[in-house]
C-alpha cells in the first residue's frame, strides 16, 4: 500500500494515527483549543473551518491559519470545510465551497485538505491537480449521517476516490444496528485489500465506537478523538483512544 506522509507522520503504516479536531468559532478560541490539543500530543490536528465565523473573510482565514501553524509547530494540519449536507455547521453553495478550498491550497495554509466526494467532478479534478502542484495531500471524503450504505456502495465510493486521485479515502456512516457496523468493517477490509491508498473509515455514534479503535485489524489508517469538544457523534477522548489502540496492537 502507498504510504502518505504528513510532515513526520505516515498514514498507511503501523497503528492508526489519532487526529483531534479544532471546532472553535473565533480566533481566540481557535488558539486556546489548539494549545490544549498540542499539549495532548495527537498525531494530526484537524481544523474544522466550517465552525470559524470568519471563514468567508479570506484575509482573516489566512491570518488564523498562520497563527495556528505557529502553535502547532511540526504537528500536521488537516483543514476541513464540512458542508451541512455531510454533517457540517454551515450551509454553503458549490462555488463558495470550492473558492475556500482553492484559497487554502493556493496559499499553502495546510498539510492536507479534506475534499468531499459529492461535488462537481470537474471541480474535484481541478482541486486535486492544484493540491498536487502545492504538495498538499487530499483526503477525499463521504459522510452519511442518516444510514449505512451497502458494503458494495461503501467500497464503490472509496474506489471512486482512488480513481479521482485522492491521497487518502475517507468514509463515515451512521449505523442503525450491529449489522451496519459489520457492513462498514467488511467494506473497509475489502477496500484495504484491493486499493493502493490509505483509508479512513468509521461508523459513528455509540454503536460505531468499535470501528474507531479497530483500524489496525480492518485497515483504517486514522481515527478521530477529542480533547475538548467532539466534532462527530461517538468520538472518544484521545486518552481513551490511546489505551484502546495499545490494547489492540497487532
Amino acid at each position: 500500500m502507498k504510504e502518505v506522509k504528513l510532515r513526520n507522520i505516515v498514514l498507511g503504516n503501523g497503528r492508526p494515527k489519532i487526529a483531534v479536531p479544532i471546532v472553535a468559532d473565533d480566533q481566540i478560541s481557535i488558539e486556546k483549543q489548539a494549545q490544549a490539543i498540542v499539549n495532548a500530543q495527537p498525531d494530526v490536528v484537524e481544523w474544522r473551518i466550517d465552525f470559524f465565523d470568519d471563514v468567508l473573510d479570506f484575509e482573516k482565514l489566512r491570518s488564523a491559519a498562520l497563527k495556528l501553524r505557529k502553535i502547532l509547530a511540526e504537528l500536521p494540519l488537516l483543514t476541513t470545510f464540512r458542508t451541512i449536507e455531510e454533517g457540517g455547521s454551515r450551509k454553503l453553495d458549490e462555488a463558495k465551497y470550492f473558492q475556500i478550498v482553492h484559497f487554502v491550497i493556493e496559499n499553502e495554509l495546510t498539510d492536507a485538505i479534506d475534499l468531499e466526494l459529492f461535488h462537481q467532478r470537474s471541480q474535484i479534478e481541478r482541486i486535486v491537480a492544484l493540491a498536487n502542484t502545492h504538495g498538499i495531500k487530499v483526503i477525499m471524503s463521504s459522510h452519511d449521517f442518516a444510514r449505512t450504505p451497502a458494503a458494495e456502495e461503501i467500497y464503490y465510493r472509496l474506489h471512486v476516490m482512488a480513481d479521482l486521485g485522492a491521497d487518502v479515502a475517507k468514509i463515515a456512516v451512521m449505523p442503525q444496528n450491529s449489522d451496519d457496523v459489520l457492513t462498514l468493517l467488511q467494506a473497509t477490509a475489502q477496500a484495504h485489500a484491493q486499493l493502493d491508498l490509505p483509508l479512513i473509515t468509521m461508523a459513528m455514534g455509540d454503536l460505531g465506537k468499535v470501528t474507531r479503535i479497530a483500524g489496525e485489524v480492518f485497515g483504517s489508517a486514522l481515527t478521530f478523538g477529542a480533547v475538548e469538544k467532539a466534532s462527530a457523534p461517538g468520538q472518544l477522548s484521545i486518552a481513551e483512544l490511546r489505551r484502546a489502540l495499545d490494547n489492540l496492537k497487532i
